[in-house]
């Protein structure tokens, strides 16, 4: 049974987290860190079919998740010993939308349920890798498409990593380029703590829904052009 959290995410991330966050003094948010690279699919036509994404989990909550899982305590977790939490886990964020947003040429589309879950721990980090198709392949012409990932309620802060993978196009029609837009004062992928702005309790930050959009100037956004 999961241990009752002062946040319904607790529920969906980690029911492990929320001991370590009940037992410790309170922190402004967020309270868990993502560093993110997305894969941006195309197919016949040169249509839009869905997103790949990689989610690299901050150290601290690496360990607390994965707590019990080397089944054969040999030291190593392997994607066989996580790939039950790694289904658990994409299946769960249907109700928070994947915390991503794709629209193309303007218009929002509707994911399906997401495929290919699997998890990797390398070092103290865990990645969750999953396929998330769009329910019907859109035509993205010479409109743009753009991909939006963040929390609205800002308990997990998700951050674009560095280097030219962190957005990737596959199978795009020639000449479609990538641009990467990150927020202004984008909270630390690291585990640092955010500074939020003054008189913002963590009441405030618990009243937040997945319908709120305090989230959104967190946003960090991929933009693709084509010709």
């Amino acid at each position: 049974m999961p241990i009752a959290s002062p946040h319904r995410l607790l529920n969906l991330l980690a029911p492990t987290l929320a001991v370590a966050l009940l037992a410790s003094p309170a922190r402004a948010h967020p309270h868990v860190w993502v560093t993110t690279k997305a894969e941006i699919a195309y197919g016949e036509g040169g249509r839009v079919t869905g997103i790949r994404h990689a989610w690299t989990f901050d150290a601290s909550y690496s360990a607390f998740v994965t707590q019990g899982l080397d089944k054969n305590g040999d030291g190593r977790l392997t994607p066989d010993e996580l790939a039950g939490l790694a289904a658990e886990n994409t299946g769960n964020l249907a109700e928070f939308g994947y915390f991503t947003k794709l629209k193309v040429a303007g218009k929002e589309q509707a994911f399906a349920d997401p495929a290919e879950p699997r998890m990797t721990m390398d070092g103290d980090k865990l990645t969750l890798s999953f396929l998330l198709p769009l329910k019907a392949p859109v035509a993205q012409g010479r409109g743009v498409t753009a991909v939006e990932v963040y929390d609205p309620t800002f308990f997990v802060s998700f951050a674009l990593a560095e280097g030219a993978d962190a957005a990737r196009l596959t199978g795009a029609p020639s000449g479609c380029a990538a641009t990467l837009t990150r927020p202004k004062g984008d909270p630390s992928a690291d585990g640092k703590t955010a500074d939020a702005k003054p008189g913002m309790s963590e009441a405030f930050f618990e009243a937040l829904t997945s319908a709120s959009n305090y989230g959104l100037q967190f946003a960090n956004r991929i933009l693709v052009a084509c010709p």
